[in-house]
């Protein structure tokens, strides 16, 4: 498995942990050169935001990724996690569904990743 993959892998696993909502993979190859692979998820409260991000920033550099910057935290609103290749897109549900990144990389491939 890739290094890209394995962080894929374990930052939708943290995501998950901290009961994220409808968790998407989309494979950017080609596509963005901003990243390679796009992850978005929800929660319903700031708290629940802020957790999940947390998260996600944590297992990621406990394997060693590099996190270029974090952005939207303590809005909670949107917050936005650079780990390189994998940028991680952590909305609170009513934002989620305003800016509707699946819909906006439509053509991108969704990754079939398996958090349990």
């Amino acid at each position: 498995m890739t290094e890209q993959k394995t962080i894929l892998h374990a930052v939708t696993k943290a995501a998950d942990d901290k009961r994220a909502e409808n968790i998407t993979a989309l494979d950017m190859n080609g596509i963005s050169p901003v990243a390679d692979f796009f992850v978005i998820c929800h929660g319903n409260s700031d708290k629940q935001v802020q957790a999940i991000a947390r998260e996600v920033k944590e297992k990621a550099e406990e394997l060693g990724a590099d996190i270029k910057r974090m952005e939207g935290f303590d809005e909670a609103r949107w917050v936005l996690i650079d780990i390189g290749d994998v940028v991680v897109h952590v909305f609170h549900r009513d934002e989620r569904v305003y800016y509707n990144l699946e819909r906006l990389w439509g053509d991108a491939p969704h990754v079939d990743i398996i958090t349990s």
